[in-house]
């Protein structure tokens, strides 16, 4: 009986490594080469006001000329962002059609399947309650205490719907950069570490970095925001420090979703929702509601120990060309 062969990836580690860094630095960099996709900053930035006012200087600093939140600067950073993620799609495409039979056909199938967007999707809503779930404590404190939940009396289709989704802050921020980010930072990323045979806990462990330091040049805006001091500079690497590593455990959570799902779509829509409930809060919000401080705190507990108890259970997705492991893992996308 011949002996069994090792099988034979299509690239190494070292280039699935430097590949991903390349994916995270052209999507990062396609919001500097643009001039307009360039953030202008005030030389003396007006301090924040209180009270009554406060409201108002919020919506006046949004279409501040040149600022993250001007339309004109959202529309040319959603622009590069959208060609930089094709370009890396193609990067994907070509390690492909390199690397398995030659026919288009097959290679376009193999890239759409690599990048999660095969029509093969999850068919259980299981994997889509995973970060929900996750998210219970919040939920609770944050929407049901506070009365907006669809049917609940502080609810308002037009403020929590259309004015959140359908203007270009709300499109940038729950739309398109979800999903440019989840394209690039997890169907690109771990395709390269896929076609490198990288075993599963090293692409769950490595293609988080990535995401996480791709947002350290938000510590650029937020120096320059904060008027350029040396307090600025340590508030801004606070800031980058903890975005960095909540955007890292975020992107391990995603990456597991889509290695067990081999789709595209439970990493997104997690993506999206925690886009929609932002940092969990748990001290403020029982500074606001002291009265319910142990339903909280149980909602949270609850919420933390379901997730880690259904994690396998309601990721399991039969067939998952992720999950087959690196010996099998090529095979399966060529078949």
């Amino acid at each position: 009986m011949p002996p069994i062969q090792p099988p034979v990836f299509p690239i190494s580690m070292l280039s699935s490594h430097l590949l991903a860094l390349s994916f995270g630095a052209t999507y990062v960099g396609s919001l500097y080469l643009s001039k307009n996709a360039r953030l202008r900053f005030s030389k003396s930035p007006a301090t924040p006001p209180t009270g009554p006012e406060a409201s108002q200087y919020v919506r006046q600093r949004r279409i501040e000329p040149g600022s993250r939140d001007d339309p004109a600067v959202i529309r040319a950073r959603l622009t590069a962002v959208t060609f930089a993620t094709l370009f890396n799609c193609t990067i994907v495409y070509y390690l492909v059609s390199r690397s398995t039979l030659p026919s288009s056909d097959h290679s376009l199938g193999s890239t759409l399947a690599l990048l999660g967007l095969s029509p093969a999707w999850p068919t259980s809503v299981l994997p889509y309650l995973q970060t929900p779930l996750l998210f219970l404590g919040p939920l609770y404190a944050s929407s049901y205490l506070t009365q907006s939940l669809p049917g609940q009396a502080h609810y308002s289709f037009e403020f929590q719907f259309i004015k959140t989704f359908c203007t270009w802050i709300g499109f940038r921020n729950y739309i398109w950069g979800p999903f440019t980010e989840e394209i690039v930072f997890r169907a690109c990323v771990l395709s390269v570490y896929a076609m490198a045979g990288a075993p599963r806990w090293k692409m769950i462990a490595f293609a988080p970095l990535v995401f996480g330091l791709a947002h350290v040049h938000h510590a650029w805006e937020v120096y320059n925001r904060l008027g350029r001091t040396q307090n600025a500079l340590k508030q801004a690497a606070m800031s980058a420090l903890f975005q960095t590593l909540y955007t890292t455990l975020f992107g391990a959570h995603t990456s597991y979703l889509f290695l067990r799902t081999s789709s595209l779509l439970p990493p997104l829509t997690a993506h999206v929702f925690c886009n929609i409930m932002g940092v969990p809060q748990m001290g403020l919000e029982i500074k606001s509601f002291p009265a319910k401080k142990r339903a909280i705190q149980i909602a949270y507990a609850i919420g933390i120990i379901s997730f880690i108890y259904t994690l396998v259970p309601w990721t399991e997705t039969p067939g998952s060309v992720f999950w087959l492991g690196p010996e099998r893992f090529w095979r399966g996308v060529a078949a």
